[in-house]
């Protein structure tokens, strides 16, 4: 970059200090408060050689061999105000999966943004990966996490770390979402790490590709990656997420066209899969939408998250639709007092009314063919009746929607 362009962008820092001063966009106001989020810390996890902290959230119950989300915040925000804004800890609440959410330290950089370009923190075994690493084996072994079920997402320094953990770790993680990120392995200083921010500079799809796999022994099978970026974003050039594509689908053999493209939301997404019909790679374009991460409705008319500083409303709930790619909002899981509630006014949450009005459908059928309702747990010595058991429909129809047991 000429000098002129070196000004007029440092002008958009207000606080800059070499190294530890790299800061994705203008985050020398506050932090948004952490809200309610229901974080905790934990103080002992490794050796911990990126002088992270590491919080987490499990929620009760939580099912056999769960699913864990680790999540990166973006710089100028705390791990409990990111999960506050973005709703983390409420679909791990509502599907049943663990959470964890590494936070950064102003002793390590200035802005607390994850350092993803230094070299010694985003090598295998080295500085702030190796401490990611370490929190995300202390939850496997605390809570009997399936080793198949682990994925990580982040936003913008957050973002651009995911990319690394991808990278260096990719058989620790089933898949990953990268928010207003950069590729893997594009800078190694800070210069490098501004020119990557500003210009998105274009590089051939096999170099990408081969920066991920130069950066372990690893041969596959390799992570699933989401991406999303907002198209008026000026903090982190919108065309790295076209890098951040032709990385992942270099790795996964993948051709540059999509099979698919579809507005979700209002907002268009684009779709590859794989030999088996799998979607392993998938990229969103938030209209008119700058640098943060996208907030919205989700599928069930739920919000997740609050609006604050780099959350923006949007119209579309990424990381509803982020838990949902990687497979974990199949089934919710109710609290008793939910279940309660329920039964007593006859409304059933809407993710769970499909699985309901399927039950109402075979019930009715079942009264015309005289043919036994599949149920989830078989009845024994229930004499056949001709009419419909209403009670029963209800007490089938609740089972199969995972609001009874």
């Amino acid at each position: 970059m000429s000098l002129a362009k070196n000004v007029e962008f440092f002008r958009h820092f207000p606080k800059l200090n070499g190294f530890n001063g790299l800061g994705m966009g203008i985050y020398g106001r506050s932090a948004p408060p952490a809200g309610r989020s229901p974080l905790v810390e934990i103080s002992e996890f490794g050796t911990n050689p990126g002088a992270l902290k590491m919080f987490a959230y499990v929620p009760e119950p939580l099912p056999r061999a769960p699913a864990l989300v680790v999540v990166l915040h973006g710089c100028g925000q705390t791990a409990a105000a990111y999960d506050f804004g973005a709703g983390w800890s409420t679909l791990a609440r509502r599907y049943g999966f663990a959470l964890l959410m590494p936070e950064q330290q102003s002793a390590n950089n200035a802005n607390t943004c994850f350092n993803w370009f230094n070299p010694g923190d985003v090598a295998r075994g080295r500085g702030e990966a190796a401490s990611i690493r370490q929190m995300v084996a202390r939850m496997v072994a605390d809570h009997k996490i399936d080793p198949g079920r682990i994925h990580i997402t982040g936003l913008s320094a957050g973002g651009a770390m995911t990319s690394v953990m991808l990278a260096v770790y990719p058989e620790v993680f089933a898949g990953g979402a990268i928010i207003a990120g950069l590729p893997y392995g594009i800078a190694s200083n800070v210069r490098e790490a501004l020119g990557g921010m500003m210009q998105s500079t274009s590089r051939p799809a096999d170099k990408l590709g081969d920066l991920v796999r130069k950066a372990s022994k690893h041969k596959g099978p390799w992570p699933k990656v989401s991406v999303w970026h907002g198209s008026a974003d000026r903090t982190v050039n919108p065309g790295n997420a076209n890098e951040i594509v032709k990385q992942w689908l270099d790795v996964h053999g993948l051709p540059s066209a999509p099979m698919s493209v579809a507005d979700v939301d209002g907002h268009p997404r684009e779709v590859w899969w794989n030999a088996d019909g799998e979607t392993v790679v998938e990229s969103y374009t938030i209209t008119d939408m700058a640098h943060g991460t996208p907030l919205g409705l989700a599928g069930n008319d739920e919000p997740y998250g609050a609006e604050g500083a780099f959350l923006i409303e949007a119209g579309i709930s990424s990381s509803y639709h982020i838990a949902s790619f990687f497979g974990l909002t199949a089934r919710v899981i109710q609290t008793d007092e939910t279940v309660e509630a329920a039964v007593a006014s006859k409304i059933v949450p809407s993710a769970a009314t499909e699985s309901l009005q399927s039950s109402v459908l075979a019930a009715t059928l079942w009264s015309k063919t005289h043919k036994p309702v599949r149920q989830t747990k078989p009845v024994p010595h229930e004499p056949r009746r001709r009419g419909i058991d209403v009670g029963g429909v209800i007490t089938r129809a609740l089972t199969a929607a995972g609001l009874m047991k």
